[in-house]
């Protein structure tokens, strides 16, 4: 099996004019892996996808897909799969129609019957794409990126709109789409889903990577939290702690497990009772609200 990462992108710039969207940006992917590229709002996320998907040029740097230019569409995109955020499907078309006449442009060979199955969209083949309802729009939108089961996929905000079954059945075929050796890039706003799934994170913020490492590498940069109430009266806790404005205590370490040993057994011995008590590592969430507050 080839080594070549199925992305590599070196030093890459985009410029707009006078503004710098992307600042000498490297990264890359490897096959097999589901790679999230997250950012904050105006971070470049786009910009740097559109020239990976060979929709943009770069202003100087190089994006390689499959060893190629991914301006060479002849040979990248029949390998290349992508879900955007919106597809603008005739709505004339059924649904049926629509799987088929994507499919066809993409040189890849595929069954519009499996696919439709795989999205559970069979019941709607013979809908027009006016008639559907938003999730069942990206259920579509879905279906067309992973026609003929292609060896790289990008998921953009893929889960948006569907309902918690619908996002549980998407998930199932891109576990099968992984297991069958497709690549994915995903962005998303639901980070609970990057966190959960990610192999690695590249992070973006003003053109360029904040952070890039798996959820464990980019949580472990900020502390870990213990947060609880005590009820009036009660001594000091024994670690350094916060009070909050609704009244409650934070502690914020880098010895969850140790800390939080030292705070129970206080607890038992002085008979107190920790209400609300919760503790856990940081979130990719926290992350991101760290850089907004940086």
């Amino acid at each position: 099996m080839s080594t070549t990462p199925v992305i590599d992108v070196d030093h890459l710039n985009l410029t707009y004019g006078d503004f710098h969207a992307v600042r000498d940006l490297s990264f890359q992917v490897e096959r097999g892996e589901l790679y999230a590229l997250l950012g904050t709002n105006g971070a470049g996320k786009t910009s740097t996808l559109e020239t990976v998907e060979g929709h943009r040029a770069p202003t100087s740097g190089a994006v390689r897909v499959f060893g190629k230019s991914p301006r060479d569409r002849a040979a990248v995109r029949p390998r290349m799969g992508i879900m955007l955020q919106e597809s603008g499907f005739s709505p004339d078309l059924t649904v049926r129609e629509s799987v088929r006449l994507i499919g066809s442009l993409t040189e890849r060979t595929d069954s519009v019957e499996r696919v439709l199955g795989v999205v559970d969209l069979t019941r709607k083949a013979g809908t027009k794409v006016s008639q559907l309802s938003g999730g069942e729009k990206r259920r579509l939108d879905f279906a067309t990126a992973v026609y003929g089961t292609p060896e790289l996929i990008f998921l953009d905000e893929p889960t948006t709109g569907l309902d918690i079954q619908s996002r549980d059945a998407l998930w199932d075929a891109v576990d099968r789409l992984r297991e069958d050796g497709s690549t994915i890039v995903l962005t998303t706003h639901y980070l609970e889903e990057a966190q959960q799934r990610a192999d690695r994170i590249g992070l973006m913020h003003e053109g360029t990577f904040h952070r890039e490492g798996t959820v464990t590498e980019l949580t472990r940069t900020l502390p870990a939290t213990i947060h609880f109430a005590l009820p009036p009266h009660a001594p000091a806790p024994p670690l350094q702690a916060t009070r909050e404005h609704d009244g409650r205590f934070l502690i914020e370490t880098f010895g969850l497990q140790k800390d939080l040993h030292t705070l129970l057994a206080w607890a038992q011995d002085h008979a107190v009772e920790l209400r609300g008590l919760e503790a856990g590592p940081t979130r990719l969430d926290d992350v991101f609200r760290a850089i907004s507050n940086s």
